[in-house]
């Protein structure tokens, strides 16, 4: 048998051979850290071709491909070779398949030719997906050098969504070994960088989609969440995306780590350079009625009431927000928090209240959410790594230059000491502890109707995704941020603000630190290093609230936007 090295290098070399030989540009040296003008500048792409990729807004290019101003071969063309860019400059994408996609872009317009109207409403729009959704006839590696040559005989139940809708899936993009890093590097791909300075990273575990949108080389991914690996990434790269609530969306036939762990269930969601392309996928995906498809997918249609804020007075109701300036956990950095003091600002200006959020039993349900995670104390990842003899990979530390602030051994341990197997009722009484703890964050929401002023409780908390923007390799140990909404189940976006700014956001004096994480992450801030990079905030809804999220969620741009007009 070839030894796993070997079935890597194999592997990635396959890669390398599917893309066309005229695709091929220069890449600068690593010290290029930033290389987002490259794609307008490698001289690869047309105007035309530019003009296409560098259209933000995802319903203005379903409206030119609904009317053949521009075709689904052209638009898809040109977006896979951006990709091909972005991949050369990051390493972002796992599978390339050029004629499978361009086969069915001519598909998709022949049918429009001969019909005289549309698929469905994401007609002749190419989109990318992270490594778990499996296209049939393809492989499926996930990061494992064990899952080489392992081929999907069928297409996971979103793929067959997103062909009904008429999309043209055609790249699928990297993810870290086992998916459960804030990062992005396994064994196979290798590791995807930052495009706005590659000495950092994108985040994960979909920071291969996250790499990729920001280079504009795909107009919308789809990624997965299960503790911040849509949001992440999204704060990393600038980007726009919705955590929904377990089973919103259809997850069927889509592979993952640790299958049968069914508390803290992993969802999947978009992943854009624009809050109208995260409607757009969410709402085409509900109203293609999943729960047909998928037994676990809730029965539950677009209201349209609720994306009219019906449940928060209306559209035209003054909103109250409350703003989570820091979770108790770890500090976040001074750019994080010039961004919310923005945000803050910006909704006051429009008419809308906002208050300080009160902290809840927050390490306890980090916790209880950490321990159900481990419960299995690794068996699960340690199983598929044997399918090919690589070992688990313990650091996202590079091998060299490695930032001297990075965190193997983050805040879990210090907090759940020692890992061990648990046994299945210590695991039933985690679980019972969880609903608990969400009964008891639902209460205390609820009884901030005394606080608002709207005679509601408070509509939506605004607070950072990640305490910091994006970090070095091996620096991204915290996701509790994040991962927060995961366990209680809480819907969530994350939309841009602003960028790190080195005059602006100096560093502030130390705090007491609450742990040795919160020591190396206020360590870490050097504004010099971090100037440029994107800085995004989350927006957490209810459970189930997609509708009402996005909805709020544009709120809160408008605003941003507003005052940045004034």
């Amino acid at each position: 048998m070839s030894s796993w090295r070997d079935l890597c290098a194999a592997r990635k070399q396959r890669q390398l051979d599917a893309i066309p030989k005229q695709w091929i540009i220069h890449v600068p040296p690593d010290e290029q850290r930033n290389v987002l003008d490259i794609p307008r500048n490698c001289g690869l792409l047309t105007p035309r071709e530019l003009e296409i990729t560098e259209t933000d807004n995802v319903q203005t290019l379903l409206h030119r491909l609904r009317t053949a101003e521009w075709s689904s071969v052209e638009v898809t063309t040109a977006f896979y070779k951006r990709a091909i860019i972005a991949h050369q400059l990051t390493n972002c994408l796992t599978e390339i398949f050029v004629e499978r996609a361009l086969k069915r872009a001519q598909e998709v317009d022949d049918y429009l030719k001969i019909h005289g109207k549309v698929i469905g409403p994401l007609h002749g729009l190419p989109i990318s997906l992270k490594d778990q959704f499996c296209l049939q006839g393809m492989e499926t590696i996930m990061g494992y050098a064990g899952w080489i040559g392992r081929i999907a005989e069928s297409d996971s139940v979103l793929v067959e969504i997103l062909y009904e809708c008429g999309a043209v899936p055609f790249v699928r993009t990297n993810v870290p070994q086992t998916l459960q890093w804030g990062e992005t590097y396994n064994h196979v791909f290798g590791r995807t960088t930052n495009p706005y300075n590659r000495y950092m990273t994108p985040g994960g575990s979909s920071g291969g989609e996250g790499a990729l949108v920001a280079m504009r080389g795909s107009p919308l991914g789809v990624g997965t969440d299960i503790g911040g690996s849509l949001r992440i990434p999204s704060t990393f790269c600038g980007l726009y995306t919705l955590r929904p609530s377990y089973e919103r969306l259809p997850y069927c036939n889509a592979v993952n780590s640790q299958e049968g762990q069914e508390s803290i269930s992993s969802v999947l969601g978009p992943m854009t350079n624009s809050l109208e392309g995260v409607k757009a996928f969410t709402k085409a995906v509900i109203d293609a009625r999943p729960w047909r498809k998928d037994p676990l997918c809730v029965r539950k249609e677009w209201n349209e009431r609720e994306y009219q804020l019906g449940d928060h007075g209306g559209r035209d109701a003054k909103l109250c927000f409350a703003v989570m300036w820091d979770n108790g956990v770890i500090k976040p950095h001074p750019p994080l928090k010039r961004a919310l003091e923005m945000t803050k600002k910006a909704l006051e200006a429009a008419g809308h209240r906002v208050i300080d959020w009160e902290n809840h039993r927050n390490i306890e349900i980090y916790k209880i959410g950490v321990s159900i995670f481990n419960a299995d104390d690794g068996t699960d990842y340690l199983a598929d790594c044997a399918l090919s003899g690589e070992p688990l990979i313990q650091t996202m530390s590079p091998d060299t230059d490695a930032h001297e602030y990075a965190l193997d051994q983050p805040l879990a341990r210090s907090i759940l000491g020692e890992r061990r197997h648990l046994s299945a009722y210590e695991l039933w009484q985690l679980h019972r502890e969880k609903r608990a703890l969400r009964k008891s964050h639902l209460d205390h929401w609820e009884a901030t109707v005394s606080r608002t002023g709207t005679g509601r409780p408070v509509d939506a908390i605004i607070s950072p995704a990640v305490a910091y923007a994006a970090c070095p390799h091996g620096c991204n140990s915290d996701d509790f941020y994040t991962s927060f909404c995961n366990y209680l189940d809480y819907t969530a976006s994350v939309f841009p603000v602003t960028h790190v700014d080195k005059a602006l956001d100096r560093p502030m004096p130390p705090h007491e630190f609450r742990n040795h994480e919160d020591e190396a992450v206020y360590k870490l801030y050097d504004p010099e290093l971090f100037h440029g990079l994107p800085v995004g905030l989350q927006l957490i809804g209810r459970t189930l609230e997609e509708e009402g999220v996005i909805a709020m969620t544009e709120v809160v741009v408008e605003a941003l936007k507003a005052a940045t007009q004034t």
